[in-house]
Parts: C-alpha cells; structure tokens; sequence
C-alpha cells in the first residue's frame, strides 16, 4: 500500500462531542466540526474516543456519531473511530459498523477493565482484524492497565492484526525499539505535549487533541516536526515552547473538560461535558483559559 492509500497517517483530531443544553448530543454542531477540521488542513477525525466521551454515550449515539463524521467529511477527509469495548465480541460489533458506515479505519485499546493476558490481548486483536478493516492499536496503559509492549506490538503486527499504534505513555525511548522491531509498523504520536519528539523519532500520524482549538498552529508544528528537515526543527522549537503549556492539558485527567474550554476561549464550541466529568475547579479552569489566551495572543489559531 502506497503512502497515500494509508488513511491513518497524517493528523487525526481526537474530536470533542459537542451536546446541547439538554446533554443530548448536538449532530449538527458536531457535523459542522468535521467539516470545519477538514477545512482547516487537518487529514482527518477520530470520534468516539476518550475526548468523545463514548463511555458516556448509549449504542444509537454512539452509532450515529461515527456515521455523522463519515457523512460530513469531505472527499479525502478520513474517519477512524475508537471501537473500544470491554471484549472482543462487542468490540466486533464497532468495528463492522465503522466498516459498514464508511469509516477507513479504527483505533483499537485492548480490551477495558479486564487485565488480560498476553493471548487474551493478541485474541482480542485477531477478532477485531477478520472484519478487514485497518486497526491501528492504542496503547494507553494508565487507563486499561494493558501496555502494549512494542515487543507485543512486533507481534500484534507479525500476525498482521494492526496497522499503526497511537503510543500514548509519553515515554518517547518507545519509538525506537518499536522501530527496531516491528519496521514497517506506523508509529502515531498519542499525547500532544510529545509531538515534536516523537515526529522527531519518526511518527507519521497523531491522532491530536488540541486542533480541536488550534488546528493550523497544530497542523504547522506537525509538519516541521516531521520533515526530517533540520531547519524546520530549529523552526519548530520556539513554536513548539510557546505551545508547550497548553499542549500539557492533554495529558492530564481533565484534559476533556480543558480541550473543551480552550476551544470555548477560541471561539469554537466545546460546552459542557456528561457525568461523571464535571466543570472544572474554578482554579484550574483560569489557568487553562490563561494558557490558551497566551498562546492565541502569540498569534497562534
């Protein structure tokens, strides 16, 4: 497969859902996100991830929510929806409805809650990858307990069950053994404030947080990172301090809530969150709104 025919490369923002007064979810609100993201250069969307808040969300909203970004998303604008579930059946289920829907692949967390082992997670992978469509693993082990090890990624894609992995434990030193073993396997940058390391370390996609606000600041850093150029590092690096303390948020528990507000501050719609996440702490939410006017007064949007 050509560069081009990859569809998990390049920027994948992580949407935020956006929901009426009521909490109900506002589909039209989130259809026009879509289509603005894709407006604004980035390469493409990833509903129902944590920032989508699809444990929040029932079957039908979870459903309508990935064919709502596949319908507003323009020619050449892809569609990787979080399919995570608690096994490997249900998990199925999402992935033959983000393939069924249109979607040109999905993001894949081992299976929830459960700590399973090392054949229960390459089963959980097998499962997924019948359907067909390309599975870009998600290793988050701060919240499902797993760590996708990369010597269990080489494995995972040995056996041609995933694609690319969103390397989310901010440990930048992963890149390269995962490099060393598995060669031809995508390595997404996962969490924001680690962009220009791992773009240095060879990253060909992030799936991203706050170009959810900033999207041709994130698009701009995301390129230099990339390059391969070392003038565009050098380029890179003042932008990427000045970014630095909102990027940070995304890393954080109420990193939901701050992308939220942020987009708020920058004129986007991010609202309210569903339980359990709750408004922020009236100290943490001034200094998110301090960190991102900072930084849209340094000219980034």
């Amino acid at each position: 497969m050509t560069e081009q025919l990859k569809p998990w490369r390049g920027i994948h923002v992580a949407s935020a859902l956006q929901f009426n007064d009521d909490l109900s979810v506002d589909y039209d609100g989130f259809a026009e996100h879509v289509q603005w993201l894709a407006a604004s250069g980035m390469h493409g969307i990833t509903p129902n991830g944590s920032l989508g808040e699809y444990q929040t969300l029932t079957a039908e909203e979870r459903a309508r929510v990935v064919t709502t970004a596949v319908e507003a998303a323009p020619d050449g604008f892809h569609v990787m929806p979080g399919v995570a579930a608690y096994g490997a059946l249900e998990t199925r289920r999402w992935v033959e409805q983000a393939a069924e829907s249109g979607a040109h692949s999905v993001l894949l967390l081992p299976p929830n809650v459960y700590r399973a082992d090392k054949a229960a997670i390459v089963e959980h992978y097998r499962i997924a990858a019948e359907v067909g469509i390309p599975i870009v693993a998600y290793n988050n082990p701060f919240d499902t307990k797993i760590d996708l090890s990369p010597a269990l990624l080489a494995e995972l894609h040995a056996e041609g069950h995933i694609v690319a992995v969103k390397e989310f434990t901010g440990d930048v030193r992963r890149a390269y053994e995962i490099a060393e073993l598995a060669p031809d396997l995508d390595l997404l940058v996962g969490t924001d404030d680690v962009v220009l390391e791992l773009g240095l370390a060879g990253a060909v996609g992030w799936i991203a947080g706050y170009p959810n606000a900033l999207p041709t600041a994130s698009l701009e850093l995301y390129n230099l990172a990339t390059s391969g150029d070392p003038a565009d590092i050098a380029k890179a690096l003042p932008m990427y301090r000045d970014v630095h303390s909102l990027l940070r948020w995304d890393s954080k528990t109420e990193f939901v809530q701050a992308i939220k507000l942020s987009m708020d501050v920058a004129g986007r719609k991010g609202g309210t969150c569903r339980p359990p996440r709750s408004p922020l702490a009236p100290e943490v939410a001034e200094q998110v709104v301090a960190d991102t006017k900072n930084v849209l007064a340094k000219g980034y949007k």
